[in-house]
């Protein structure tokens, strides 16, 4: 790939997570699940995954489930009373990869305007392109 081919944050990105579920809110929106990640979820909260389908996904398209919100925008598995992912270390890939979506990477603009929501942007371990790209695509 020429040097002109390569997107513009070729030289990497910095992220840290904080843990500060403020991309854990928001915009309605959707948190696509897996039945692996809804099975892995049910184990990390002890329950089953019949339970975790009922109380926690919504069908949005045949073989299509994501998490469900509230009205307010906070994602069903965001405590209320800590502000953080009550399954953290079982999260969806789709959660995983933040912030490293296609969307916050279409320029140098987006991604100030998610680092200007988003504590962990620009600080901590920086990223290659190698592993923004895999992120990235396993988002998609």
């Amino acid at each position: 790939m020429s040097e002109s081919a390569l997107p513009w944050y070729k030289d990497g990105l910095q992220f840290e997570c904080k843990v500060c579920g403020r991309c854990c809110t928001g915009g309605s929106g959707y948190v696509w699940v897996s039945q692996d990640e809804i099975e892995r979820i049910a184990v990390k909260m002890g329950l089953t995954p019949l339970v975790v389908e009922q109380v926690f996904v919504w069908t949005v398209r045949p073989k299509q489930r994501s998490l469900k919100e509230y009205p307010n925008g906070d994602c069903v598995l965001l405590s209320d009373k800590t502000r953080q992912c009550r399954v953290y270390s079982e999260r969806p890939i789709q959660c995983r990869t933040w912030p490293f979506w296609p969307q916050n990477l279409v320029s140098p603009n987006t991604w100030s305007a998610t680092a200007s929501t988003c504590p962990g942007c620009n600080r901590g371990k920086r990223h290659s392109l190698e592993e923004i790209e895999e992120q990235r695509k396993a988002f998609e």
